[in-house]
């Protein structure tokens, strides 16, 4: 081309949650089946959507509204209702203005840094979760600037590195929040979240926080939203959406909440241009919003809710039980969302490193696959290759921690203990293994 027209943060795009597919997807043609533990899809792993929310659903469709264009913040009911939900709860309150629909968070994160000025940048937990860091770096066109979260003490943000972060970097402009925490499975107490809105406070920024996993949570510590800590002064953005927790992910319905935001004139500016960015669009996915109120409002969702995060706290407890007194690697018990993260001690993992692979063409290819990749990718390759098993490398959550995310979606009880007895045996194979 006689100009350059590759955008300045084109190589910051990736995610190695779905990118992993294409090496399994080669794998499993060795005849191998795949057991895809890398994406968190609770259909796809057949959890079954209750006969009752299907029959909400099926009740809309019957409308001819549903099949019509909604107004671009969605449709006004629905709004009105997610409003009143969040007042319920004490801390800062909204209005249905306040509340801006989009065609899943995934649509919500691209606007939101794609909008953002190209000098601001926005600091985010590492391990990050892809799609929040690839889309920052890639409006800024520069590596993601990231806190440590600390997996020798139970993933705790470093609350010190992060304040260092932000006094001696001017151009950070808001921070990150993830609760519960995806890949680490970290639930923060109103302690945590209040040590964040008081840095923010502090230094003018203003807070995101993806909630998308807001109500799921399993370990007796519900995740303090983040209206109930910025009080009337801090500026902040709350991410929620319907795909984890209906489940629904197909729907790609998720919503923004915005906190105080006539508090800063370049704060409402900046809110704004993602609406006006939005209204382009003209607005998104109607049926799945005219659905949301009455399954959020029916009787039979909390109930729903319960009986799923109670099968999470299982499967946590199976997982980190079978896990935990491995040597040679650092385990947490997950407190919500539906993922464990597993980081290998340092220097445990080395270029030398096997695993027994009984096909010989299959054993050639993956040899030729883990040339030159990061240690946690090689390992990851090699328990595909042995076992079947795909998960995804943590250096593909922007993390310079080796290790790799599992997720605890797998309904069939006797299957779930086999994979992870099976983990267990490859890493204990795996660390052994020095030829």
């Amino acid at each position: 081309m006689r100009t350059n027209i590759v955008h300045i943060g084109a190589d910051e795009l990736t995610y190695e949650i779905r990118e992993i597919i294409e090496v399994a997807k080669k794998i499993e043609k060795f005849g191998l089946p795949i057991t895809w533990e890398n994406i968190g899809d609770p259909v796809a792993k057949e959890e079954k959507i209750p006969k009752w929310i299907k029959d909400i659903v099926k009740k809309e469709v019957e409308k001819n509204e549903s099949f019509g264009y909604c107004p671009t913040k969605g449709v006004e009911s629905t709004r009105e209702f997610l409003a009143n939900l969040r007042n319920k709860y004490p801390g800062a309150k909204i209005t249905k203005e306040d509340i801006i629909f989009f065609n899943g968070l995934g649509d919500a994160i691209s606007k939101m840094y794609t909008y953002l000025n190209r000098s601001a940048r926005v600091i985010g937990p590492s391990p990050a979760y892809s799609t929040h860091s690839s889309a920052e770096a890639a409006h800024s066109g520069g590596d993601h600037i990231a806190y440590k979260l600390d997996p020798r003490n139970g993933w705790l943000p470093d609350f010190e590195e992060l304040r260092n972060k932000i006094k001696y970097n001017p151009n950070i402009a808001g921070i990150l929040i993830i609760n519960p925490d995806n890949p680490t499975g970290l639930v923060y107490d109103r302690e945590v979240m209040e040590r964040f809105a008081d840095i923010a406070r502090e230094f003018d920024l203003f807070l995101i926080c993806d909630e998308i996993y807001t109500n799921v949570w399993h370990n007796g510590i519900r995740p303090v939203r983040l209206s109930e800590v910025v009080g009337d002064d801090v500026c902040g953005i709350s991410m929620r959406g319907i795909s984890k927790e209906f489940p629904w992910p197909g729907a790609r319905c998720g919503w923004i909440e915005v906190y105080n935001k006539n508090k800063d004139a370049q704060f409402a500016r900046y809110i704004k241009t993602i609406l006006d960015a939005k209204m382009l669009e003209v607005c998104s996915t109607t049926l799945p919003q005219m659905a949301l109120p009455k399954i959020m409002s029916d009787p039979k969702y909390r109930k729903h809710h319960k009986q799923r995060n109670e099968k999470f706290a299982k499967r946590a407890e199976i997982a980190y039980n079978t896990l935990k007194d491995i040597d040679g690697i650092i385990v947490n018990k997950p407190g919500g969302a539906f993922y464990m993260t597993v980081v290998f001690d340092d220097k445990v993992l080395n270029k030398k490193q096997k695993l027994k692979i009984k096909n010989k063409k299959l054993q050639d290819f993956i040899e030729k696959e883990v040339k030159g990749v990061d240690l946690d990718k090689r390992f990851v390759y090699y328990l595909m290759a042995s076992s079947g098993i795909c998960v995804v490398p943590l250096s593909g959550f922007s993390c310079d921690l080796p290790g790799f995310r599992i997720t605890l979606l797998e309904t069939n009880d006797e299957k779930f203990r086999s994979v992870f007895e099976t983990l267990a045996e490859k890493m204990k194979e795996y660390l052994t293994n020095n030829a």
